[in-house]
């Protein structure tokens, strides 16, 4: 079956970096989109980042030019490199796979979740 596992989270201080990665199994990770998502405490899930199947690339606005999406195919690997933390990045993040190898936004496309990984960024 699917599995999607995040790791690299932790406590950075503002302006700090984190290297968030996921690993996945159980598909044909090459094949489909993938996602980055967040859900800071109080707050409804929100899309950080998509890459597709083909390494097309979507970021939120508030994480343009700080976060960088990849993936490694070759290791079924995904990864979200983050700098210039801001304390409003302080979150929970979750890696996503979708069902479709395009670059898509819709939530509902995205079909399989990790159990996410806890980014607190603090002084």
């Amino acid at each position: 079956q699917v599995q999607l596992v995040e790791s690299g989270g932790g406590l950075v201080q503002p302006e700090g970096s984190l290297r968030l990665s996921c690993a996945a199994s159980g598909f044909t990770f090459s094949t489909f989109a993938m996602g980055w998502f967040r859900q800071a405490p109080g707050k409804d899930r929100e899309l950080v980042s998509i890459i597709s199947s083909a390494g097309y690339t979507y970021y939120e606005d508030s994480v343009k030019g700080r976060f960088t999406i990849s993936r490694d195919n070759a290791k079924s690997t995904l990864y979200l490199q983050m700098n210039s933390l801001k304390s409003e990045d302080t979150a929970v993040y979750y890696c996503a796979a979708s069902h479709r190898g395009i670059l898509t936004t819709r939530l509902d496309d995205f079909r399989s979740w990790g159990q996410g990984t806890r980014v607190t960024v603090s002084s």
